[in-house]
C-alpha cells in the first residue's frame, strides 16, 4: 500500500459534511487501488477561532507542512461576521496561501449537458465548454504594500498596491503553459496592458516564457473583453492565466457555465515537490453555506472533485483520480440531485451513489 498524508481541515458550515464524503470516496479508492491515506484532522477558520483563538493555529499549519496535500472544506459564517473583529475566519485562507507558498490556483469549469437547465446561459452557448482558469494567488492587490486607510488634512483615503515581480509572474505562467501543453495547446493570458504597468510587465513575461513552449499557441486578451466572452463564447478558451484580482472575478463568473458553484473544485499549488507530485491545497469553491449546515442537504460533488484533483496532482494516483472524476460525472448525469441542482436529495444519497459507482468501477461491491 502506497502511503500518503493529508491534512483534513473541515472548517465551518457545510465544510465538515462535504469533506467526510470526499474522505470516504478516497478511502474506498485506496482499498481498491493500492494506496492508503493517513488523515490528519485539524481546526481552521471560525471553528478554530472558537476553539483555539486563531483562524489558523500553529498546530494546523504544522500539520499542513508535514502533509503531502491539504483538503479544506470551507471557512466563515454569520457568527464571525463582525466587521470590527481583529481576526476573521477568512484570514486562514490568506495565511495558508502565503505560509505554504501556494501561488497558483487552478479552477476547472465544464458544461455538463445534464445541467443545461441549471445554467443561465443558452444551451448552444455553453455546450462543450471545458476550460481551466489559472489564477496567481499570492501577489497583486491582495498582498501589495502599502495598503490601508488614512486621513490627511481632513481627507479620508484608502490605498491598495498592485505589485508583481518578474519571478512571480514567470512561475505562474510556467504552470499555465504546462497545463496547456497537456490539454489542447492553447493558452489565453488575460491582463489590462492598455492601462496598467503591472499588466505590461505580465505580457512581456508571458511572451518570454512562450519561447520555451513552442507547442503552445498564446493569445493576449484584456480582462474586460474576456469577461464578456466567457459568457458569450466560452468554447474559445481552454487554459486562461491571469493575475490575482482578475482571476478571482473571472473564475467566479465562469461558474455560470457549470450552472452551480456547488460543482466547482479548485486546487492551490506551489513549487514544493511531494513523493508523487506537487504539494497543494484542495477545496470546493462554494463556501460554507451556513443556512443549510448540519441539515444533510449539502452538495458534496465539488469537494469530491477537489479530492480527485488532489489524487492527480499531489498524490500521483492518476487512475484513482480518473475513476473518481468519472463517478462525479455519473452523479451529475444520472445521480441524485441536491437542492442547488433543482432536486430534493440529501448529501448521503449523493455519497451512496458515488460509493456504489466506485465499487462498480473496481469490479467489487462498494
Amino acid at each position: 500500500m502506497t502511503p500518503h498524508r493529508v491534512a483534513l481541515l473541515g472548517g465551518d458550515g457545510i465544510g465538515p459534511e462535504v469533506c467526510v464524503v470526499a474522505r470516504r470516496c478516497v478511502d474506498a479508492l485506496g482499498e481498491r487501488c493500492g494506496f492508503e491515506v493517513e488523515w490528519i484532522e485539524r481546526a481552521v477558520g471560525g471553528a478554530a477561532i472558537d476553539a483555539l483563538g486563531s483562524p489558523l493555529p500553529s498546530e494546523t499549519l504544522d500539520a499542513c507542512r508535514q502533509a503531502d496535500a491539504v483538503l479544506l472544506g470551507a471557512v466563515g459564517g454569520p457568527a464571525w461576521d463582525d466587521p470590527a473583529a481583529s481576526i476573521r475566519p477568512e484570514d486562514a485562507l490568506l495565511g495558508l496561501r502565503s505560509s505554504l507558498e501556494l501561488f497558483a490556483n487552478l479552477r476547472p469549469v465544464r458544461a455538463h449537458q445534464a445541467l443545461a437547465d441549471a445554467s443561465p446561459l443558452r444551451p448552444e452557448v455553453r455546450r462543450d465548454a471545458d476550460l481551466i482558469i489559472v489564477r496567481e494567488l499570492t501577489g497583486g492587490l491582495y498582498f501589495g504594500r502599502p495598503q490601508g486607510r488614512e486621513t490627511v488634512d481632513g481627507v479620508e483615503a484608502a490605498v491598495d498596491t498592485l505589485r508583481y515581480t518578474r519571478a512571480e509572474i514567470e512561475r505562474i505562467v510556467e504552470i499555465a503553459f504546462s497545463l496547456a501543453s497537456e490539454r489542447s495547446g492553447r493558452l489565453t493570458s488575460v491582463d489590462k496592458a492598455n492601462v496598467l504597468a503591472s499588466s505590461r510587465l505580465w505580457r512581456e513575461v508571458v511572451d518570454d516564457v512562450a519561447t520555451r513552449h513552442p507547442q503552445v499557441s498564446v493569445d493576449h486578451a484584456l480582462v474586460d473583453s474576456t469577461a464578456y466572452l466567457i459568457l458569450t463564447d466560452p468554447r474559445r478558451f481552454d487554459v486562461i492565466v491571469t493575475e490575482n484580482l482578475f482571476g478571482d472575478i473571472l473564475s467566479d463568473e465562469a461558474a455560470a457555465i457549470a450552472g452551480s458553484l456547488g460543482l466547482l473544485p479548485s486546487a492551490s499549488i506551489g513549487a514544493r515537490a511531494t513523493a508523487h507530485g506537487r504539494f497543494g491545497l484542495y477545496e470546493p469553491v462554494h463556501g460554507s453555506a451556513p443556512q443549510i449546515a448540519g441539515q444533510g442537504r449539502a452538495n458534496p460533488l465539488a469537494a469530491v472533485a477537489s479530492a480527485a484533483m488532489m489524487l492527480r496532482f499531489s498524490l500521483g494516483e492518476i487512475d484513482a483520480a480518473a475513476t473518481l472524476d468519472a463517478a462525479v460525472d455519473a452523479a451529475i448525469a444520472t445521480g441524485p440531485r441536491t437542492a442547488d441542482l433543482g432536486g430534493r436529495d440529501g448529501t448521503e444519497s449523493v455519497a451512496a451513489f458515488l460509493l456504489e459507482r466506485l465499487g462498480e468501477a473496481a469490479g467489487v461491491p462498494a
